[in-house]
């Protein structure tokens, strides 16, 4: 599946959503992330094993609750962080008696917007 590189897509699933949420292990992750953190910082921070977070935070990105950007590194070894991609979830009927999510989005900045791109790219290259 590829991910709008600006994340400006609509909605994501509903299941997807569902799911991330009912899992006890992505709302500590999603409460723990207070800033961009690595997978590493992620799984020592919500004591989760390394190859369990890695789930997880498909699992959320997936769902579109966490962002995934690049991390520049001087040394060359750039790294994937993690950060919370939404402000509030709602869940709502809509004209049609169907179950919609909706995802209000955090403001991004042009670098911010950059660093997703460039995310996007490396996982296609």
């Amino acid at each position: 599946m590829v991910r709008d590189p600006l994340g400006t897509e609509d909605s994501p699933e509903l299941q997807s959503v569902l799911d991330a949420l009912d899992d006890p292990d992505c709302r500590r992750i999603v409460r723990q992330i207070q800033e961009p953190m690595t997978a590493s910082e992620i799984s020592t921070q919500c004591d989760i094993p390394t190859s369990t977070t890695y789930r997880k935070l498909e699992r959320l990105t997936d769902a579109s609750i966490l962002s995934e950007q690049t991390a520049i590194r001087t040394d060359g070894h750039h790294t994937s962080e993690y950060a919370l991609a939404f402000e509030e979830v709602k869940v709502f009927l809509d004209e049609e008696r169907q179950f919609e999510v909706s995802i209000t989005r955090p403001t991004q900045s042009a670098e911010e917007q950059l660093a997703g791109l460039w995310a996007e790219v490396r996982k296609e290259t």
